[in-house]
């Protein structure tokens, strides 16, 4: 009987030890998963672009400080992001309700314009495109890994 005791506070000494060397390692740090980066970056040149055309220069802004927030791994920053996916997807899914105009009988296919090439798609074909980016941000956003990797707790400071 008094071997059983001297074993099994052995073994309970030796889990206590492994728990405290498990409380005093540092969290493994997440690493900037590729979809994020994608994400990240198409959402820069979309910003860069805007602020050279000198169209929309405050939300470009407001995007750029989004992305070194994200990338700086706060988690206000993860919150921008979410907030800013969910307000796109909405806006893009009501674009065809909001530009319907059945007084306008010119409405048609959009023409596209890159250099010397003119190309016409339909306006349902746009629409579906960018509901798709949309839904695809949307998933990038709220995934597990993005969460993971915007772990800091602090204010809702993005300039910390």
């Amino acid at each position: 009987m008094p071997e059983m005791t001297e074993t099994n506070g052995q073994a309970d000494k030796a889990q206590a030890v492994e728990l405290t060397n498990a409380a005093n390692q540092q969290p493994v740090k997440a690493k900037l998963p590729k979809r994020l980066l994608a994400l990240l970056s198409l959402l820069t040149l979309a910003s860069v672009s805007g602020l050279m055309a000198k169209q929309g220069v405050l939300f470009c802004m407001l995007t750029l400080l989004m992305v070194i927030a994200v990338l700086g791994r706060q988690k206000a920053g993860l919150y921008m992001l979410r907030g800013y996916t969910i307000i796109q997807l909405a806006l893009v899914s009501l674009l065809p309700v909001i530009l319907y105009d059945p007084d306008n009988l010119v409405a048609g296919p959009s023409t596209f314009h890159l250099g010397d090439w003119q190309g016409k798609l339909p306006d349902w074909l746009v629409f579906t495109v960018l509901i798709l980016l949309a839904l695809v941000q949307v998933w990038i956003a709220f995934t597990p890994k993005v969460k993971a990797y915007c772990h800091i707790k602090n204010s809702m400071n993005i300039m910390k």
